[in-house]
């Protein structure tokens, strides 16, 4: 039974979905296969280089290790995913209007196929690491978000519809750098040091930008080719609507938790400042 075969309750919810041939299925399954065994290269690699460049590293307890190097492949994942949405949205021709007959919501190619594979792989390791460390990676709504993605994003994959929506979700990825940075310094401890006060700010403005103005833009993008929106298969039609908003609803929640602990992060700056 092949892998679209696996999911073939999808094909009960409208005619426009296609099944993949076997050799799209393979594609399917290297790809993601590609995505867990580079987030395993890059784990191990974080924990071999962290011990010979940074001598805090060894000082860290066990569980600070693995999350150590569980957010260095996070991190990679997060600058590669963001790049690439960035270049099929926006660089490409793939939804560029009227380049193709194909609604906007029905184009994929192989390549946006391997973007969104090499993601299920890094967010099924990354949800396996935080269920199996459950709470040290992260609480529950880690693992919403990262199950609301998982669900977006092998619907977009099998059924190839609703790519851009995926992709302008998958650039948002493009803050989670500067929150690990965050992380690795406090750890490090260079807290009060000028670059996590920097980092600081460039979260913050960051966040303001890919994951609160931007989704504005999918909201509005939506709405304007809401006749073509609704030519989606229709339980990717519904994800569409309420899993972006899901998301928006939490991004609103961590960017009030970070603007908090920005103005903290500068105060205690600009007390440290005058006390010199």
């Amino acid at each position: 039974m092949g892998l679209v075969s696996s999911f073939g309750f999808l094909a009960d919810f409208g005619s426009s979905y296609d099944f993949a041939s076997s050799r799209k299925e393979v594609q399917w399954l290297a790809s993601i296969f590609t995505g867990i065994i580079l987030c395993v290269i890059i784990y191990r690699l974080m924990a071999i280089t962290s011990s010979l460049l940074f001598a805090r590293y060894g000082k860290l307890s066990d569980k600070e290790k693995i999350e150590w190097n569980n957010r260095g492949f996070s991190t990679v994942h997060a600058i590669f995913a963001a790049v690439v949405s960035f270049y099929l949205i926006m660089r490409s021709d793939l939804f560029t209007d009227d380049s193709r007959e194909e609604l906007i919501v029905h184009r994929s190619s192989t390549f946006s196929d391997s973007v969104l594979g090499i993601s299920i792989g890094y967010f099924l390791t990354d949800l396996a690491l935080i269920l199996w460390y459950y709470p040290a990676l992260g609480g529950i709504e880690y693992i919403l978000h990262h199950g609301l993605s998982l669900f977006s994003i092998i619907q977009s994959l099998l059924s190839g519809q609703a790519q851009i929506y995926i992709l302008m979700v998958l650039f948002t990825e493009a803050t989670t750098p500067f929150v690990n940075l965050r992380w690795h310094l406090d750890v490090s401890g260079l807290k009060s040091s000028k670059l996590y006060v920097w980092n600081g700010v460039a979260l913050f403005f960051g966040w303001l930008i890919a994951r609160i103005i931007l989704f504005i833009f999918i909201f509005q993008h939506m709405y304007n080719h809401f006749d073509e929106v609704k030519q989606i298969f229709p339980l990717g039609f519904y994800s569409v609507l309420t899993v972006p908003a899901t998301l928006a609803v939490m991004n609103v929640f961590w960017f009030w938790k970070i603007a908090r602990g920005m103005v903290r992060t500068l105060a205690k700056a600009k007390a440290k400042k005058h006390a010199e």
